[in-house]
């Protein structure tokens, strides 16, 4: 038995699903796996569905929607025929880089005389700010269109006003309840406006901006609105879909340097690029330098005109990154230090470590605090707050990252007094506060975390597409689920639970043996899957089991061949796992227990074998094999008395019997695994027929009498049978009175009366033993079986009536 890492939750289609599915299916030629997918997010009709798979321009929505649009576009061409000079105000994360990007892009077309201004992350802090407008006013600018900010700047821009600057806004932020007097806002989420879509990122908001001053889609500048929207964590659906598609076209035959030079950099091959390259291996970089020095860098590469500047400008971002990477990974450890630190003080209080993480640390730069926060998440699945601590002023600021049913926002709101700023949403959000009170928060935050969420909130949870079966993984399912790419926020790549396959083959594999490859056999056909980072469960998983795998389907190409491929996120064995191991002990049982507990990582166990000689043999080895493991060494008649936690039951030893099996594994605790240590070479005891029977009566018909003492090794050796075999026989005749030891001589007796052989009491019990018994020999198939039946039938007998009529649940 494997436990899955979360709890699953898989969607299903009702019959009306079912059946839109394969009426889609008919009609757009697709596999059943693909259509049931397309009607489970919402494209359950052909057209829907069709202009999802193939849709292009025409599904970009008319930009002078937009509320403000109108007013925006007029004042820029106002600007371009007086002449004014125009000043584009960005933000310095990468959707804010790439809307000052674009929007360079569409002055420089349009011949304007502007610059740009991002504010510096640490020195100003985010969006408008008074200094950097009075500096406006006194370079001549008259103009300020801003980008990915804006939106909440009432004070600045009343205060732009004073100064005789126009403002511009475009923005994609929340609009607060009461906006600024700008010139024009363009923001999809203001009350009034009309704009089908509001999902667009601060990028996508200035490419409207650029439509509607150009009078069509600027479509080669798609590359740019990709990164921003990608970077931004934005949906891909509806129009940022298309948008993103058009621009991953753009990227991959890009000839942008700073495109190219990003690419290179982050060994990226642009020809095969895809959303999740963007994501972790351009957008990071271009991050970078908001984060730890200026974003101008980063418009200056996207901006670039010559390899040379690009390649320059893309070495400074990675070397950022990299340092950026540095600095995350310190403050990760230092503030795992904390959290422990913090966690035994709880113990040794008798009270229980906090519900949410709230650290601070002297020093930590707030530019990376929520990527620390993020890791933490990953690692500890609760709520996390990582603040960074100036020591002079006693002012902590800091990022928020939350687990499903903990709304940050709804939280913070609950502990305003205690806070100077805050904002975000249910998953993510900044803080402002001081250092004082930082205990309070803590223990407010990690209150409300106890009354809101339940035992299974703190559970991560995996939601499962599909369920699916071998016959779906194949590389023609993988060819239309790309149909359905991009990938990324609103439009996961498509999580699949493969169900009804067993576990061919396993291996570690990568440096280190970190990761795990399996084969898994259904259906007649053998399906590879890769799980990166569980290695360590290699000598976990045993041959035959049935295994569940969650994943997503892709292709492997190796040497010019492509076949399926399926990459594993989580897994589960949902029976008790049989390890085989009775064919390699031969008389060495306890050098093969001995490795087997050396190369896996059993916690937990019970080494059980048949009487006191075994365990005096296994304590006087030449190594104790129990002495580095929490492992009890226990016989059966000890075992079986008794309830003992046993995740992992070693059988060291033949059993006396099946019976004495069956009951030390109802002795056992939360077991998952059985490993079978003994040699079932040896002395099999077969039960004999009646032909035998009558045999071995023909033969003391002729040699009785004979002496008692060796009769049982006579009679053995003249038919060659096992003495075991003749003890029974014998024991069976003396009871139906065919045959009596008298003066140390086996007589036979005349039989007067015709009797059964099974009259006889030892011949059942023998008979009902020797059934039994046939399951310590069988093959590893039979007695997986034979174990999942009897745990299945202990826990019957464990439950209430009512729970037994339910049946047995894979949980």
């Amino acid at each position: 038995m494997i436990q899955s890492r979360t709890r699953w939750h898989i969607t299903s289609l009702d019959i009306e699903g079912e059946a839109r599915a394969a009426a889609l299916a008919r009609t757009l030629s697709l596999t059943p796996l693909v259509a049931r997918l397309l009607v489970q997010r919402g494209y359950d009709r052909v057209e829907s569905a069709r202009q999802f798979l193939s849709g292009g321009i025409e599904c970009l929505h008319d930009p002078f929607l937009l509320k403000g649009m109108e007013a925006a576009a007029a004042r820029i061409h106002q600007a371009i025929e007086r002449g004014e000079r125009v000043r584009i105000y960005g933000d310095y994360d990468a959707d804010g880089v790439s809307s000052t990007t674009l929007m360079t892009y569409l002055f420089k077309r349009l011949e304007l005389n502007f610059d740009h201004y991002i504010p510096h992350r640490t020195r100003e802090g985010y969006g408008l700010n008074k200094a950097a407008l009075e500096a406006s006013a006194a370079s001549g600018v008259t103009l300020i269109v801003t980008v990915d900010t804006g939106i909440s700047a009432v004070d600045e821009i009343a205060y732009a006003n004073e100064l005789g600057i126009d403002v511009v806004v475009t923005d994609h932020h929340e609009p607060p309840h009461v906006l600024p007097n700008a010139y024009a806002i363009v923001n999809p989420k203001q009350e009034d406006c009309e704009y089908p879509f509001k999902g667009l990122a601060g990028v996508g908001v200035a490419f409207k901006l650029a439509t509607a001053v150009l009078g069509e889609p600027p479509l080669e500048w798609t590359d740019v609105v990709a990164l921003g929207t990608i970077a931004d964590l934005m949906p891909l659906t509806d129009e940022n879909r298309v948008l993103v598609k058009f621009g991953l076209e753009q990227l991959r035959q890009t000839e942008k340097p700073g495109f190219r030079a990003l690419a290179e950099i982050g060994g990226i091959e642009l020809t095969t690029l895809t959303a999740t390259n963007v994501a972790f291996g351009m957008a990071p970089r271009i991050n970078a330098a908001g984060r730890l020095d200026h974003a101008n860098l980063s418009v200056e590469l996207l901006t670039a005109t010559s390899d040379e500047s690009a390649a320059a400008g893309a070495l400074t971002l990675d070397n950022l990154n990299r340092e950026r990477q540095q600095i995350v990974d310190d403050i990760v450890q230092e503030a795992q230090e904390m959290w422990a630190a913090k966690c035994s003080a709880a113990a040794d209080a008798g009270t229980p470590e906090p519900s949410v993480i709230v650290l601070a640390g002297a020093g930590w730069n707030a530019g990376v605090v929520g990527i620390v926060a993020s890791k933490f998440i990953e690692k500890y699945y609760k709520p996390t707050l990582i603040l960074g601590l100036d020591e002079e002023t006693g002012k902590c600021k800091g990022s928020a990252r939350s687990i499903e049913g903990y709304d940050l926002h709804a939280a913070l709101t609950a502990c305003d007094e205690l806070l100077d700023h805050y904002g975000g949403h249910q998953a993510a959000a900044g803080m402002t506060l001081y250092r004082d009170n930082l205990q309070p928060f803590e223990e407010r935050l990690s209150q409300l975390a106890d009354e809101w969420l339940t035992e299974e909130d703190w559970i991560p949870k995996t939601t499962i597409d599909l369920a699916c079966k071998m016959e779906d993984a194949t590389i023609k399912v993988r060819e239309q689920l790309a149909q359905l790419e991009p990938f990324g926020i609103g439009n996961s790549a498509p999580k699949l639970l493969l169900q009804g396959v067993t576990l061919a083959d396993r291996k570690a594999m990568g440096k280190e043996s970190k990761h795990l490859k399996l084969s898994v056999s259904g259906q007649g056909k053998l399906l590879d899957a890769v799980s990166f980072g569980n290695g360590h469960l290699t000598d976990l998983l045993s041959h035959g089991s049935a295994i569940e795998l969650v994943g997503e389907l892709s292709v492997n190409e190796w040497n010019g061949q492509r076949k399926a491929q399926f990459m594993v996120g989580d897994m589960r064995i949902p029976h008790i796992q049989l390890f085989d191991r009775r064919a390699e002990v031969g008389s060495n049982s306890i050098r093969v227990l001995r490795r087997v507990l050396e190369s896996a990582s059993f916690a937990e166990g019970v080494i059980v074998v048949p009487n006191e000689t075994w365990k005096e043999a296994v304590q006087s080895a030449e190594e104790d094999v129990t002495v580095s493991k929490q492992f009890k060494l226990l016989t059966y008649e000890s075992f079986i008395s008794q309830s003992v936690r046993c995740p992992h039951l070693f059988v060291l030893g033949k059993p006396a019997s099946a019976e004495k099996l069956a009951m030390s594994l109802a002795a056992c605790q939360d077991l998952e695994t059985v490993h079978l240590l003994y040699d079932n070479s040896d002395d099999k005891f077969t039960f004999p027929t009646r032909e035998q029977f009558g045999q071995l009566y023909q033969l003391l018909r002729r040699d009785c009498p004979i002496a008692e003492e060796s009769a049982l090794t006579q009679l053995a050796a003249k038919l060659q049978w096992p003495v075991s075999s003749i003890a029974l026989m014998l024991r069976v005749f003396t009871e139906l009175e065919f045959i009596r030891a008298e003066e140390g001589l086996l007589q036979l007796l005349p039989v007067t009366v015709k009797r059964e052989l099974s009259h006889a009491q030892a011949y059942r019990e023998a008979q009902r033993e020797a059934e039994s018994n046939e399951i310590l020999y069988a093959s590893a198939k039979q007695l997986t079986e034979w174990i999942q039946a009897s745990t299945v039938l202990q826990g019957q007998e464990q439950a209430s009536p009512s729970q037994r009529n339910e049946g047995v649940g894979i949980s």
